[in-house]
Order: structure tokens, then C-alpha cells, then sequence
């Protein structure tokens, strides 16, 4: 994935605790009612790494193979959400505590059979138009160094209307110690539970981006060839797939395509799972770079 095929999801239009926290503003329209944005096709923007980094990392954990995986929930994650937004309303990208709490529901949930569960300790809201259609570059940076909170091991969530026909993006875990002021996770504001970005809307989104923060790459990485997505229990597939394609099988080596998995495209309602494998890698790859 370059900045061209990053882990940026794409449209075509572009909980624990009910937390308050700070708030700016630059400008505040008059409250919307939200409308139906019209979602076509699941893409993904995270800027992939390259074959030097990905080389890189593998040596990295190469010598540090567990015996096992660590305990199912045994890794917390502290969640600090950034609502970027255009004014009051959810019209607007304001997106009310209840929303933000179903998502960090269907985060623990999404991960309850790996090492991780997810405590959201703040929300702060701003209002700020730039920031508010940010798709990356200058206002990403600013956006980020003014908002960031935490360690490596916190995962900062910013919640916008990047436009671009985009539903997301994140950065990788091996990232951060070049670059720890932009490490998190973008996501388009109508992809939470409830929003109008169907079929993106059950707040899947950020579980796929949580997933590039923690290590993984698209199941499709590769296409049919080793090695693939690095992981040996994700069946291999050409290319990415959309909608709920039962059957699919795209390659030659044994295995249907992983349609329900995390890191696919496929839409919201289709996944519903990461391997055991892809548990393990997020395992190796958060100790590594995170420090949890």
C-alpha cells in the first residue's frame, strides 16, 4: 500500500464509560440533520510498508516467538477518540457518547478471542473545518500533533469526513518510533454503529484499521503468492473482496478466500473474525513495537 493504496477505506461519497472531555472550535454551522452517504466499495489506504520494512520486522520477531499466545482480554488498551467535526449535530461529524461507546463494544467484541481489550479513557471533541475533511498530509500532521495522547501502546482514534471516497486509514506498530506524533487511526465519522455509511455502518471500520495498528496487513497482500499477508492460517486470495461472496476462491493453493475475515473489504455484516494466526502476529508485533 502506498499513500495511493494505503489502508484508507473507500466510498464513493465521501464502552466502557460515557466520557466528556475538552473541546475547540474555530466555527459552528447550524445543526443537519445526518443524511445517507452512499457507500459503494470498501477500500483501504494505510500506507503499506516497504519491502525493506517489511523485511525488517520479520527479523525483528524472528527471535522472539512466544510459546504462546498470550491470554485471551490479558492486553489492555487505553482508547483516547478525537471527534473532529463542522459544527453540532452528527450531520456535522459530531457524533454523540453513544456512538462512541458502541464502537468500543464492537472493538472487544471483534478482539475478544485475541490478547486485547479496550478501555476508552477520553473523548475530546473540536471543531475545526480543515481538520474536519482532513485525508492526510499537512492537516493530518497538525491534526495529530495538536490531539495525540498517550504512548505507543494507546491507541488514538480521530473520528472526521475525509472525503476522497475514504473510510479510514492507520498506521503500523513498527511506525511509531520514527514517527510517534502520527500514529493512530482515522476513521470516516459515519462508519461508527448507527451511522449512514452503510454497508460500513456496524463500526467495523475501526476494528480493520485496529488491525493494521497492531501489525496485520490486508488478507489480499500478495495476492496468490507467498508470503502472502504472513500469515500461514489466512487462506491466500488475489485480490480484495466486496460485498459477502460466498465460495470465492481466487487461488490456487488450498482454502476459500478469508471473505469473513477483518482484513478483507468485505462489508460490515460479512466479517466476523481473525485467525488464530493473526492473533498470534498481533501478539508478536504489539510486544515488539508497543511495549504492551
Amino acid at each position: 500500500m502506498s499513500r495511493g493504496f494505503m489502508s484508507k477505506f473507500a466510498v464513493v461519497v465521501g464502552s466502557v464509560m460515557a466520557l466528556a472531555g475538552c473541546s475547540s472550535s474555530e466555527q459552528e454551522p447550524a445543526e443537519q440533520q445526518p443524511t445517507q452517504q452512499a457507500v459503494d466499495a470498501r477500500g483501504c489506504a494505510t500506507a503499506e510498508l516497504s519491502e525493506a520494512e517489511k523485511a525488517a520486522v520479520q527479523q525483528a520477531i524472528a527471535g522472539s516467538t512466544r510459546a504462546q499466545v498470550r491470554a485471551n482480554g490479558s492486553v489492555n488498551v487505553n482508547v483516547y477518540w478525537h471527534v473532529i467535526n463542522n459544527g453540532t449535530g452528527i450531520a456535522n461529524g459530531d457524533i454523540p457518547q453513544t456512538q462512541i461507546d458502541a464502537s468500543i463494544n464492537v472493538l472487544n467484541a471483534a478482539y475478544a478471542n485475541t490478547p486485547f481489550k479496550f478501555t476508552l479513557v477520553s473523548v475530546d471533541r473540536t471543531t475545526n473545518s480543515t481538520w474536519y475533511t482532513c485525508a492526510g498530509g499537512g492537516c493530518e500532521s497538525k491534526m495529530k500533533g495538536a490531539l495525540r495522547k498517550g504512548g505507543a501502546g494507546d491507541l488514538n482514534v480521530y473520528s472526521n469526513n475525509m472525503g476522497r471516497g475514504l473510510l479510514g486509514w492507520a498506521t503500523f506498530p513498527s511506525s511509531y518510533a520514527s514517527n510517534p506524533s502520527m500514529d493512530g487511526v482515522v476513521i470516516l465519522y459515519s462508519s461508527v454503529p448507527g451511522g449512514t455509511a452503510a454497508p460500513y455502518n456496524q463500526g467495523d471500520t475501526l476494528t480493520h484499521e485496529a488491525g493494521h495498528w497492531f501489525g496485520l496487513y490486508h488478507t489480499f497482500q500478495g495476492g496468490c503468492a507467498d508470503p502472502a499477508d504472513y500469515v500461514s492460517d489466512t487462506a491466500a486470495e488475489s485480490s480484495a473482496a466486496y460485498g459477502c461472496p460466498a465460495g470465492r476462491d481466487t487461488c490456487a493453493a488450498a482454502g476459500l478466500d478469508p471473505i469473513t475475515n477483518f482484513m478483507d473489504y468485505t462489508d460490515d455484516s460479512c466479517m466476523d473474525r481473525f485467525s488464530a494466526g493473526q492473533s498470534a502476529r498481533m501478539d508478536q508485533l504489539t510486544i515488539q513495537y508497543r511495549g504492551i
